[in-house]
């Protein structure tokens, strides 16, 4: 477990607020969150100015080893008694979930980044958690219902066998039935996982048009490594990356992963203030951010601002400031935090570029789409959050 603290500031300090970044460090997604995020936590305590405005930021990080227990453990012993206010990145579905449940009940607020469930904000919701940068629901809306149109109408889903996987695997079955296709089968692998030829081969002999990749990280880059190997795109039947990080893109390199289409809510190369942050960012980590670090940047900086218009780091009053401010970052662009804790933001439909495209490192993505932030999250009265009425 890691500490650091931020300078002393000249200025009076009345509020401290320690912030746990809580993530895979070592694992599968370790390089779509692990020190990055915690790169980009101590950026948004600075970029804020948070010692100017009497506001000292402390922040602590630690491995959860892609496990919910482990990540319990740690959750517990940060609020009981290391005095944590606020819990944020956590990938990984099923840790999410079981944090998502300490929080709750607790004096802590949690700002999720890097886990996909959606349920997080349907019937797991909770009154102090904020999921912030995408959910399985936008992933299928985006990339489901683009592959369908363009003539994908038949599925078979290769799928991690856990919370995340389950839960991706469902949000996109719904999209491509509801989009006229249908589902032919599915298969379920372990997670982490490290040979997926038998459950390729059952996709292929499944003649579905779309093998949709249920799965991410780590597990993604082996599945689409491994169907190349088995010709499968060359005899025609087509991949879908459902959750695709541009660092995954980057360890597959253009000649694997070219032409594969995805979602996600945050590209480097998006806009004048994308570029500049991820120049910062890429100064201190040495690779460009996924969506996931930026997320967690976003997230924390729109944390200390409900902080300091309340003057106080009580979960239940921050989480109620956070809803009633408009949310507003250089990464996110204006949106807002609903009742239900969803972030709602532009989402945006990639194709990653074939080689000769690339005009240099980094360049991968060509925008498809944007899907406007009205369309891009499951609409509100439809999760069965019990926070909403």
């Amino acid at each position: 477990m890691a500490t650091s603290a931020l300078a002393p500031s000249a200025f009076a300090q009345d509020i401290t607020v320690k912030i746990g970044v809580l993530n895979d460090r070592s694992g599968v997604y370790a390089d779509l969150s692990g020190e990055g995020s915690v790169t980009a936590a101590r950026m948004a305590a600075e970029d804020f100015g948070a010692e100017a405005k009497g506001i000292k930021v402390e922040i602590v990080s630690a491995d959860h080893q892609n496990k919910p227990d482990v990540a319990s453990t740690i959750a517990r012993q940060w609020i009981d008694q290391d005095g944590i206010n606020a819990i944020v990145d956590v990938p990984t579905s099923s840790a999410a979930l079981a944090v998502n449940e300490i929080t709750k009940e607790a004096n802590a607020v949690f700002v999720n980044s890097g886990a996909a469930a959606s349920d997080l904000t349907g019937p797991a919701c909770s009154p102090h958690t904020v999921h912030w940068t995408y959910d399985t629901w936008a992933l299928a809306n985006g990339t489901g219902s683009a592959m369908v149109q363009t003539g994908g109408d038949s599925w078979f889903f290769l799928t991690a066998d856990y919370a995340f996987g389950h839960a991706l695997e469902r949000d996109t079955s719904a999209v491509v039935e509801k989009s006229g296709g249908k589902v032919v089968g599915a298969v379920r692998h372990p997670f982490p996982g490290t040979d997926f030829s038998s459950f390729l081969l059952q996709a292929q002999a499944s003649g579905a048009k779309v093998i949709g990749l249920a799965n991410a990280g780590g597990d993604t880059i082996n599945s689409i490594k491994q169907a190349a190997e088995f010709g499968i795109t060359q005899a025609g039947q087509a991949l879908a990356g459902l959750l695709i990080f541009i660092t995954d893109v980057h360890a597959l390199g253009l000649e694997t992963a070219q032409g594969l289409v995805l979602t996600e809510s945050f590209y480097w190369d998006l806009n004048e203030g994308t570029r500049e942050w991820s120049a910062r960012f890429e100064a201190i980590d040495g690779d460009k951010p996924t969506m996931v670090q930026a997320g967690v940047y976003a997230g924390v900086l729109h944390y200390l601002k409900a902080v300091e218009a309340t003057k106080s780091t009580d979960a239940d009053t921050v989480v109620a400031k956070m809803k009633e401010l408009p949310t507003d970052d250089p990464l996110f662009g204006k949106g807002e935090v609903r009742a239900d804790g969803r972030k709602v933001h532009d989402m945006y439909l990639f194709r990653v570029k074939a080689p000769d495209q690339s005009t240099g490192p980094w360049d991968y993505y060509e925008t498809v789409a944007t899907i406007p932030a009205a369309e891009a999250f499951r609409p509100l009265a439809d999760g069965n959050c019990p926070l909403v009425q």
